[in-house]
Formats: structure tokens, sequence, C-alpha cells
């Protein structure tokens, strides 16, 4: 299981390490907003377009081939960069980045699920989204460092080598699953399938969870310099969103395994805590950051194993990779969504309003899926024959 959460630290790190820096490019290749938005745009759209295609591709010849392929690749691309001496191909490295995360990210999720049994997949994935979560930590700080001692090249360097000895690790020691039989599916089935509410319900929990998890790593830095914070405590806020996130997320597989969480309260408590998170960010200074950034954290952080547990409890083994690249893609979808709305209500109105407005749309969700729990506890057990 290790290189599997190594894989999901690979991926974070490299996604905010990289986005986080481009900003304080030393290189001279990001010349104006216009390119910082295309970089970070590039990477996101390869991800939205091919996590599907890459998931199915897993199903069909194996998660593993898969997730080395992804990880060379990601190697690959990363040095792309760090040995170029145009600035212009810091463009072909992104993509395929973007590209090569959307083979292994998937991949490795669809792995977590095969190689342990349905009881232990709460620990497993929040596992595995704890070491995600520690990706998206360090990548700003270290992605930072790297990029004040080195340029981008050095940072690209170092994702090249990170990527590369992951792909050897995994290699070595992540055993082969072999593709399992499946019966024909036609695309009918397979829109069914997605607009189950087995599906649904925990991928739209993943989504808001990752828009409001954008939104606060994007937003709540702008919210603390607008109180005249300065960068160490808006920084500090992240990295508490980011730290609880990572806290909750092994603690809530846990309870998952053991009974002592339910899938459906977990996501209505996760969806509860996130959209409350986004309504203290509303209040003004630091104690409405901090509140926003720590219950924004313990949202997501018991949204995230639990979804991906419900996802993979749900699925047929054989369509894995499929559902876990579907999800993702509905993740994408909320990572951009989320500053999107935020962005657009802000500039109607000022950025309190803007998280008033995701706030009221989570906070909805919540509604709906404690009303469902309570409408399905609510409906009596078929009495067996005597």
């Amino acid at each position: 299981m290790w290189p599997l959460y190594a894989a999901g630290f690979t991926t974070a790190f490299g996604a905010h390490g990289i986005a986080a820096s481009l900003g304080g490019d030393t290189d001279g290749a990001v010349t104006s907003l216009l390119v910082l938005g295309g970089l970070l745009a590039l990477y996101d759209g390869a991800e939205v377009l091919l996590k599907p295609v890459f998931g199915t591709l897993a199903d069909r010849i194996g998660a593993r081939p898969v997730l080395l392929g992804g990880l060379v690749a990601f190697a690959a691309a990363s040095a792309v960069y760090a040995v170029a001496d145009s600035p212009g191909w810091l463009w072909a490295a992104r993509l395929g980045q973007g590209a090569a995360a959307s083979a292994f990210s998937p991949s490795a999720s669809a792995l977590v699920a095969r190689l342990n049994p349905a009881a232990k997949h709460g620990r497993a994935f929040g596992s595995y989204g704890f070491y995600k979560s520690l990706g998206y930590t360090l990548g700003p700080l270290l992605g930072g460092l790297l990029v004040w001692a080195g340029g981008l090249r050095l940072l690209f360097t170092v994702l090249a080598v990170l990527g590369a000895a992951v792909a050897a690790w995994a290699a070595l020691t992540v055993p082969a699953v072999p593709p399992l039989p499946k019966t024909r599916q036609t695309v009918v089935d397979l829109a069914r399938r997605l607009a189950d509410p087995a599906f649904l319900a925990p991928t739209a929990a993943l989504a808001a969870a990752t828009a409001a998890l954008s939104v606060g790593v994007g937003f709540l830095p702008v919210s603390g310099r607008a109180a005249g914070l300065g960068t160490v405590a808006t920084g500090a806020a992240v990295s508490v969103l980011a730290a609880c996130a990572a806290v909750v997320q092994p603690r809530a597989g846990r309870a998952l395994d053991d009974g002592r969480l339910t899938t459906r309260s977990g996501l209505a408590a996760g969806l509860l805590a996130t959209a409350a998170g986004l309504a203290c960010a509303m209040l003004p200074g630091l104690t409405g950051i901090l509140l926003a950034a720590a219950l924004v954290g313990i949202g997501t952080g018991l949204i995230t194993p639990l979804g991906f547990a419900a996802l993979a409890s749900s699925t047929p083994p054989e369509r894995l990779g499929q559902t876990m690249g579907a999800a993702e893609l509905g993740r994408e979808l909320g990572d951009a969504g989320g500053p999107l709305l935020v962005a657009a209500v802000a500039t109607l109105t000022t950025l309190t309003y803007g998280f008033g407005a995701l706030a009221a749309l989570i906070g909805t969700g919540a509604v709906i899926a404690f009303v469902h729990r309570r409408a399905a506890s609510d409906v009596p057990e078929p009495e067996t024959e005597k």
C-alpha cells in the first residue's frame, strides 16, 4: 500500500507545488497573468478529459500497468522542462504532467480498493487521503522553497526524481492485479450506472468538498489581506485547513470500518461542517478565517474517505477504474466550479457573499443528505417468515 500512498502524495504535491509557485517563477517562463492562467488550466483540463479514459483503460488491461505508465510519464514530463533551454517547454511539461496524473491517480484509487477487503476500505482510503492531503500541504511550502533556491527547473527536477522513484517502488512491490472478466457494457448501461444514487450521492459530496477546499486555499488569503493580516497569518490559515483534512481522514475511515459511523451520516455531517466553515469565512478578521479553515478541513476529511469507500463498495470490482475515473472527474469539476461560483458572486457583490453562496449550496446538499438518511431509517425492515 505504501507505493500507492506515495503515488497519491506525488499527484497532490505536483499539482499544488507547481500551481502555487508559478506566480513566483524566477526562470522567466511565466510572463503574464494570461500565461499563468493558461498553465493552470492546461493541467486541470487534461485531468478533466482524461481521467475517465484512463480509469476505463485500467479496468481493461489492469490498474497496475496504468499506474506504472502514468508515474513514468509524469517523471518524463517533469524532466522535459528540467533539461529544456526554452521556457516554451513549460507548456508541454505541464500538459504531460496533467495527462500522466490522469492515468496514475484513478489507477491508484482502484488498486486501494482491489487490494483491501471491503471491511477495511474506510481505513485504506483514509490513509490514502491523508498522504494526498500531506502533498497538498507541503506542495506550496516545499515548492516555493525549491523555486526560491533554484527556480522552476529545480522544482521540476525534484518532481522528475520523485515520479521515477515512486514508479520503481511500485514496480517492485505492488502486486499484479489482473483485470476481471466483465459483461459487455453499452452506453445506456454506463449512463444508468452513473445516474444511480449510489454513484451520484458520494460523487456530489466529493465534488462539494473539493470545491470548498479549492475556495479555501484560493480565497481565504484574499480575505486575510483585506482584513490587514500578513502573509504568515493567512498562510497559517491555509495550513490549518490542510492539516485538519489530513488528521480527520484516517480517523473517519477507521470509524466507518468499525461501525461507529455510517456513510450517509458521515457525508451529511461532512457537508454540514463544510457549509458551516464557508459561513464562518463571512465573519471578519482572523477568527473567522481560522474557523473557516478548520471546519472546511474537517468536512473535507470526513467526506473524502467515506465517499471513495462508498463508491468502492457499490461498484462491481471489474468496473472500479471506470468509477474512480468518473468520480475524479466530478472532483475536478468541483475544483473548478467552486472558485468560479465564488468569483462570479464576488464580482457582482463582495467576497463575503461569494462565500455565502457556496455555503448555501453545500448546506442544501447537507439537508438533502440528512433528510434522505432519516427517510431511509424510517423504512421498516421486511418481516421474516416464522
